[in-house]
């Protein structure tokens, strides 16, 4: 039986799995199992990821992280959606462009498909995102999704969190310990095969040798277990996401009382996209940028000009990276998670999600009886799967730009640029919208109405005059859209500003009410 998992890296990815692991495989109880996570304080972790997606309250609420205690020790706000400026047009002839990606489903208080009629000008000029949720204008107001009295991981508005990421792996990591996770500090200078050529051990520089039946490969791009050791081979996507650069840097507020925005800023630039985020006492500010396209040099000059005064005096930090993944990411006794296995770029923040997945699947497919040749094949069948539906999903956002101002926007643009997938799918949505017959429930991060406020977002045209004459509700649909501009304007005094909010968590904590006995 696979009773001893050994973690080799910890960070974020590392930590949510220990946590995770020991929360749904008993990690406390003489029957379950045994979990060891050994991390370096020699090598350091990549730490600039600072956003997540929803399923990251599923995953924190699981391991039994209170909520009030995430955002008080990881800095962690609130995150409603991503704000894309200037990712339409060029910036010289649409000075205003920007549309909104928000987490709120299409509204939920009608049986009505309400899109076809938006389609139709039922709505008037208003883009898709404000005509079918409230939360754009709750976002633009920088307004928290919930109240002070609302419980742990639930309100009105759909959300997740920006966090600072070296805290958050620190809270984290906490829990996993009082789970019965038990934590090594080493440098892992060796591994060792067996005659099978599975993993016989890994050879720590304080702890000597350490053994386990099962190795999660956390160890990030260097992928020291699943990679260096055992060779999956890493599939490169470079040839239709061109970002593979970063650079990052913390941006103290104008002022102490400066209003945090809750969503996400992802402003266009001429090689990449900025992005910029809210935190407690400081922005997360960074630029995604194509080498091919710019310079290190013209990246950081970018950077520091979307920051504004001051900026020269901030320190920065650069990194690298390769849009891709291994489609083997469950070799015999060795599992990698994270960025070990792959990484497809900053945009609509996948990476710690892909972390989740991976944690959630493995629990599901642990191999009790030691036979881990079937697991396997499904992790990695399912996996391979997520990774290329996302990255059809990120080239999207490239794909449908009108932009011509650069090489960067024009290479993007090419038809060769982007998979026979995701061009079959566009032509399909020219006279249908995406629906649910186009999500995979199983794989897909990114469910059909996250499709369709980018594709209308972007303001792709799906002609649907064919059907209009079927479509019988007309003035159904007008009152819903008038309900929801309705709703959106009493949310507007509902709910409190994001930093009253995240101030008075910290203080207090979420005082949830109590219900009523029967």
């Amino acid at each position: 039986m696979s009773k001893s998992v050994l973690i080799v890296g910890g960070g974020t990815a590392g930590w949510i799995t220990a946590a995770y692991m020991a929360r749904m495989l008993a990690a406390d109880t003489p029957g379950g199992v045994s979990i060891t996570l050994v991390e370096s304080d020699e090598i350091g972790t990549v730490g600039v990821g600072e956003g997540t997606f929803p399923i990251i309250r599923k995953t924190m609420g699981r391991i039994g992280l209170d909520e009030s205690e995430l955002i008080r020790e990881a800095d962690a706000t609130f995150k409603q959606g991503i704000r894309f400026n200037h990712w339409k047009r060029n910036p010289a002839d649409a000075p205003d462009d920007t549309y909104f990606h928000p987490f709120q489903v299409c509204s939920q208080h009608t049986d009505m498909d309400l899109l076809p009629y938006w389609l139709l000008g039922v709505a008037g000029d208003v883009p898709w995102a404000e005509a079918c949720t409230v939360q754009e204008r709750v976002v633009d107001a920088k307004l928290a999704p919930k109240l002070i009295t609302h419980p742990n991981y639930n309100a009105p508005l759909n959300y997740a969190y920006h966090f600072d990421a070296g805290k958050l792996a620190q809270v984290v990591r906490r829990r996993a310990m009082d789970m019965g996770v038990k934590r090594l500090i080493d440098t892992i200078d060796d591994v060792n095969l067996d005659e099978n050529g599975a993993i016989g051990s890994v050879l720590g520089r304080v702890n000597g040798e350490l053994t386990a039946d099962l190795y999660i490969d956390c160890s990030g791009f260097r992928a020291r277990l699943i990679g260096e050791t055992l060779g999956s081979e890493f599939t490169s996507y470079k040839d239709q996401l061109f970002c593979d650069r970063a650079v990052a840097m913390q941006v103290p507020y104008d002022r102490p009382d400066a209003p945090i925005p809750s969503c996400t800023y992802a402003t266009a630039q001429d090689a990449g996209w900025t992005w910029d985020i809210g935190l407690h006492n400081r922005r997360g500010v960074g630029y995604v940028y194509s080498s091919a396209h710019c310079t290190d040099e013209a990246a950081l000059d970018t950077l520091r000009r979307y920051v504004g005064p001051g900026a020269d005096e901030l320190k920065h930090r650069q990194l690298s990276f390769e849009a891709g993944f291994r489609k083997v990411q469950w070799h015999k006794n060795c599992v990698g998670i994270g960025l070990s296995v792959g990484f497809i770029e900053p945009l609509e923040a996948t990476g710690i999600s892909f972390a989740e997945v991976a944690a959630l699947m493995l629990c599901n497919l642990f191999p009790w009886s030691g036979d881990t040749e079937r697991s396997a094949r499904q992790f990695n069948e399912a996996m391979t799967k997520r990774f290329e539906h996302v990255i059809d999903f990120i080239k999207l956002h490239y794909y449908l730009s009108q932009r011509t101002d650069t090489a960067f926007w024009r290479d993007n643009r090419d038809p060769a640029s982007a998979s026979d997938y995701l061009k079959g799918k566009l032509e399909q949505w020219r006279h249908r919208p995406p629906s649910f017959l186009d999500i995979d429930a199983s794989h897909d991060i990114f469910d059909e109405n996250s499709w369709q406020y980018i594709l209308y977002g972007m303001d792709f045209k799906t002609d649907i005059s064919a059907r209009a004459g079927a479509l019988r509700f007309y003035d159904d649909a007008k009152r819903e859209f008038e309900s929801i501009r309705q709703q959106s304007q009493n949310a507007l005094s509902a709910v409190p500003t994001h930093r009253d909010l995240v101030s008075e968590v910290v203080a207090h904590g979420f005082r949830p009410k109590k219900r009523a006995r029967a």
